[in-house]
């Protein structure tokens, strides 16, 4: 597997994910319905075009999926046991369909798990960013991940 165990990350260790990936108006849509947010500024065009931003918004819970789905080959594919929770999340710019997104994950801290001492948790700050390179979300998230077997 391409992701890393517990003991393979550092704090301060920071990836920029080769993935990037350009949203469209239909993944927007999409998304948005079948998550059950019929948020006009996300599916209605004519709506969306007399707000301030003169345009459909990118649903922000796919950027934040998007943003941490990136870092998954390059830190936890097929080392983690899961997700424990997200926190800090940030949206400071709008994403719109046609942006291209690209994130990088610094590690910013880790410990073993007190209750489980066969696995390690590893808090990853993911940042996503557009073409121009402005931060459009941010996020920190704590995953539970797989110690090597003869640390355990």
């Amino acid at each position: 597997m391409a992701g890393r165990y517990y003991e393979e990350f550092e704090e301060g260790q920071l990836f920029e994910h080769a993935f990037s990936r350009t949203v469209t108006e239909q993944d927007n849509i999409s998304f948005s319905l079948m998550t059950l947010n019929p948020q006009p500024l996300h599916v209605d065009a004519d709506f969306s075009a007399r707000t301030e931003w003169g345009q459909p918004l990118f649903n922000s819970l796919y950027t934040l999926g998007i943003m941490i789905g990136m870092s998954v080959y390059d830190t936890t594919l097929g080392t983690t046991v899961g997700n424990l929770g997200m926190s800090d999340v940030r949206f400071p710019k709008p994403v719109f369909h046609g942006d291209t997104l690209r994130s990088r994950t610094k590690v910013v801290g880790k410990r073993i798990s007190k209750s489980r001492p066969s696995v390690g948790l590893v808090e990853f700050e993911h940042e996503c960013l557009n073409q121009r390179g402005e931060v459009v979300a941010i996020c920190r998230r704590m995953a539970m991940i797989h110690r090597h077997k003869q640390a355990a």
